[in-house]
């Protein structure tokens, strides 16, 4: 299987036969067992919390930096002193420096990019909900998933795991009062669809969540929008309840609930309407978003909608399938014409788009999807870039 990725004018094909996935699973442990966990947790945040002062003070001392292989040594003579730390198998501990290590490399990314740098931050009391078993240390048997020196905990399989899969970690996830286990497999076959020799250009917006080439809308379910008021009511009593009683303790579990929902809302929304585009579709052409940028009034609209997610679920759900997924640039798809290729300007609260140069008159977004899905083609076929129709695309991305 090949998969395509484009970038302006670049076009990286790599070859896979075998895919990675994650199966994520409803998990129910019983009072010891969640006990337990709950205390297996607590002593990875204290060991992330206790790795990045190690960091901090460090480099205020030395001007020097501690690298991840520089704690995992440490870790032995750790758990030696603090005998506590033994209930915690080697290889989380070891998971609880590379998370922090991650942390690190990540902040030094966003200071060369030029994006807001924010310093890993040490975690809080009940901040710290998962911990990661990479080799050993545990055994599924049937349903129920034991681990040492934990427990069992009994799983909800809605589906199975390919027998050809190749479990490489397991991960114990406490969301609210739920838990979950996620097994990240190897070795996954890839299910690949027949071809139906149709491709579609798709441009996502706020008023309507995507509009495609073909002149299909999708709306904008608006799912924060619609539990605003409820959210809103929490929040105003959490705020005036005390710190550490019983009753703030229920309304914040009762937040996190309903933005949880809203959350697994938007999640099925966004699972379904991406089946549906690679059911349906050989190649999909969106416009290709780096980082998030709006105006102040629209930017609770835009994070409602939440593009980048859905264009995540697109790419994987392709790539299984057997799709080509191509990532156009953004700039002037909308200011452009379909038709002429004339720069139309206009302003946002424009949704029309009318060319005074060849009269052509439709919806603002219908207009920048069928110039996402010329350029998308333009990419995926070599021989349409002569000389002519590659200067008119390099004017268009310096434009």
């Amino acid at each position: 299987m090949s998969k395509i990725l484009v970038y302006i004018t670049c076009i990286t094909i790599v070859e896979s036969n075998k895919l990675i996935k994650t199966y994520k699973f409803r998990a129910y442990p019983n009072k010891a067992t969640e006990a337990q966990t709950i205390n297996v947790l607590e002593l990875c945040r204290q060991v992330y919390n206790l790795a990045l002062e190690q960091r901090i003070m460090i480099y205020k001392q030395s001007k020097k930096s501690l690298s991840c292989y520089d704690q995992h040594l440490q870790l032995s003579e750790f758990k030696k002193e603090f005998t506590q730390f033994k209930k915690v198998p080697s290889q989380t501990l070891y998971d609880v420096i590379n998370r922090l290590d991650k942390a690190y490399q990540s902040f030094f990314r966003r200071i060369k990019t030029g994006e807001t740098a924010g310093f890993p931050r040490f975690k809080g009391f009940e901040r710290y909900d998962s911990f990661t078993l990479s080799q050993c240390g545990y055994k599924i048997n049937k349903s129920n998933l034991e681990i040492y020196n934990v427990g069992a905990f009994k799983l909800k399989l809605h589906r199975q795991i390919p027998l050809e899969a190749k479990i490489k970690t397991v991960t114990i996830t406490r969301k609210n009062n739920k838990w979950f286990v996620c097994f990240c497999c190897d070795n996954i076959i890839p299910k690949i669809l027949p071809k139906v020799n149709r491709s579609i250009g798709i441009d996502v917006g706020c008023e309507s969540f995507l509009t495609d080439s073909n002149g299909l809308k999708v709306e904008n379910p608006r799912f924060l929008n619609k539990s605003t008021e409820r959210i809103t009511k929490l929040s105003q009593k959490l705020s005036k309840q005390k710190m550490g009683s019983n009753r703030r303790k229920k309304t914040r579990l009762l937040l996190a609930k309903k933005h949880e929902k809203v959350s697994n809302q938007r999640l099925d929304f966004q699972h379904k309407v991406a089946k549906h585009y690679v059911k349906h579709y050989d190649t999909i052409c969106h416009e290709k978003m780096n980082c998030f940028k709006s105006f102040k009034g629209l930017n609770r609209s835009m994070r409602d909608v939440s593009w980048f997610r859905f264009f995540d679920i697109l790419s994987y759900k392709a790539e299984e399938a057997g799709r080509i997924v191509i990532k156009v640039p953004a700039k002037n798809t909308s200011q452009q014409c379909s038709k002429c290729e004339e720069l139309v300007p206009k302003d946002l609260s424009v949704r029309i788009h009318s060319c005074p140069h060849c009269k052509l008159t439709l919806d603002r977004d219908l207009n920048a999807a069928l110039n996402i899905l010329r350029l998308g083609t333009s990419l995926q076929d070599p021989t349409y870039l002569n000389n002519s129709n590659l200067v008119k695309f390099n004017e268009l991305i310096i434009n």
